[in-house]
């Protein structure tokens, strides 16, 4: 095999070992299929991880900014205790249809709040609807903007806050600074605010996977 089949493999491989995928995370992948969403959502074990890290943070307040089809977004609501919330933002209008029938067939609609809409301008209206702090907040959206939701994820934290962003490696490219791919000038842009920014402790994660290659920031506020 050649490095990505193996990847695949795998990842199948823990897939099944440790009983990550069910029904209803087979049923959302399905259903983005069929109402021919791109396939962008996170691989099965990753979003396991997420699921994982929600809750070991005991997070009862999450914020998820990209949606897609709610895939990773019912993984986070798994994680949330009795009478936690979940505030999940999307951009477009049928994603976010998409998702909230996702959400509300898996059985999280009365905790979950899919807020339609481009991120920046939905992010300030949050503390309008009583949200003003989160426990946990995943940055899965247009890349172009990372830099501006890293400010908003540390306007809603409070010490103890986990904040974790995808898509942060893109192949490698993160590290090259004359790649003619447009979102790695604003992926290095964030990597320079946490470089900078003493309220948050952060690192990278590669990976590799049935996704291809990539990888996660991991950061937790002081």
């Amino acid at each position: 095999m050649n490095d990505k089949e193996t990847w695949k493999a795998v990842d199948a491989y823990f897939d099944e070992k440790l009983h990550i995928s069910d029904e209803t995370t087979e049923a959302i992948k399905e259903k983005n299929d069929t109402e021919e969403l791109p396939a962008i959502e996170v691989a099965s074990t990753h979003g396991k991880m997420l699921y994982l890290m929600a809750k070991m943070r005991n997070a009862n307040t999450i914020l998820e900014i990209g949606t897609h089809g709610g895939y990773s977004t019912v993984w986070l609501a798994r994680a949330l205790p009795e009478g936690g919330q979940m505030a999940t933002l999307e951009a477009d209008e049928k994603h976010a249809r998409v998702a909230e029938e996702n959400i509300n067939a898996a059985g999280y609609g009365d905790v979950v709040h899919v807020v339609q809409g481009t991120a920046l301008d939905t992010l300030p209206s949050l503390m309008e609807k009583g949200y003003r702090h989160f426990d946990f907040i995943f940055i899965d959206a247009n890349k172009e903007n990372y830099p501006e939701y890293l400010k908003w994820a540390l306007e809603f934290s409070k010490s103890g806050a986990v904040i974790v962003a995808d898509n942060v490696v893109r192949n490698g490219r993160i590290i090259d600074g004359d790649t003619e791919e447009k979102q790695i000038p604003y992926l290095r842009e964030f990597i320079d605010i946490l470089s900078e920014d003493d309220r948050i402790e952060a690192t990278a994660v590669q990976t590799v996977g049935v996704k291809g290659y990539d990888g996660f920031l991991l950061g937790i506020v002081k």
